[in-house]
């Protein structure tokens, strides 16, 4: 893999290593040690040992940058200038569940501006990376977003709700309204960030989804721009700054996206 940037490359270096312990632990998922951590959402050995991997290399790196991880939490918080933001399997339910669609994500973050995003399918060996003014590629080949106009023939993305969310009735009414106004099943693949980079690489046309973490779609949000899409924020809660409802897309089916996302709310204002 040609990386010519010094964050992405520290940033690859650590994903391929902690990429091989994980696709062990794929091949054995009966063996996995499986720990509650709230309804719906569970964390396995394999998960903090994938973190533990990619934390160690990108601190042997900067070992005093900060971090933000899914399940580490915050490291180095007095550096508020570079942070390292990690989601060490997003789609831990699918590895869980032998279903070979997850991801690693790691964003680098500078003066609140994410400047490098990367995402690695191990199951597929897909790489989706980006630099800012840089582009965004997968593995060595450069990639661009869709040029689909029409909402009603678009291939369209999403995710959620947990069990414990509050906003199942609103999630739900979304889906309602975006299915019945176009002609392709939506669909539902259960990793925020892989959602992402196929909007990036135009196998998407658009992608949304409430209740978000930083580090679900830092990485992802950065590749999807640099491909030349457009990302948007909707239905914002001032008092949760930790949750993210967000609209990715070729810009060209945006709009028309988002209309019928807030239809419902607007209806009940």
């Amino acid at each position: 893999m040609r990386i010519s940037s010094p964050k992405l490359n520290i940033m690859y270096k650590a994903c391929m290593k902690a990429s091989r312990s994980l696709i062990r632990d794929f091949g054995e998922i009966e063996n996995l040690q499986v720990s509650s951590k709230g309804p719906g959402d569970f964390v396995s050995s394999a998960d903090k040992r994938t973190e533990k991997i990619i934390i160690d290399e990108l601190l042997k790196a900067h070992p005093d940058y900060g971090v933000l991880s899914e399940e580490a939490g915050r490291l180095n918080e007095k550096n508020k200038t570079n942070k390292w933001i990690i989601d060490p399997i997003d789609g831990t339910s699918n590895f869980l569940n032998g279903i070979p669609q997850f991801a690693i994500s790691i964003g680098y973050e500078e003066n609140n501006e994410i400047k490098n995003g990367l995402i690695y399918d191990p199951i597929k060996n897909e790489l989706f990376f980006a630099e800012v003014g840089s582009g965004a590629f997968l593995n060595n080949s450069r990639i661009r977003v869709s040029k689909k106009k029409n909402l009603k023939n678009s291939l369209i993305g999403t995710g959620g709700p947990r069990g414990n969310s509050k906003f199942k009735n609103k999630i739900f009414s979304e889906y309602l309204e975006v299915s019945n106004n176009v002609e392709i099943p939506v669909r539902k693949f259960g990793s925020a960030s892989l959602d992402l980079a196929n909007v990036a690489c135009g196998r998407f046309d658009a992608f949304w989804q409430r209740e978000l973490s930083h580090w679900d779609v830092a990485a992802g949000i950065l590749i999807v721009k640099e491909a030349g899409g457009f990302v948007d924020y909707f239905d914002i809660d001032n008092n949760d700054s930790k949750k993210l409802n967000l609209i990715a897309s070729n810009s060209l089916v945006h709009e028309e996206l988002r209309n019928l996302i807030t239809k419902k709310n607007i209806e009940k204002n």
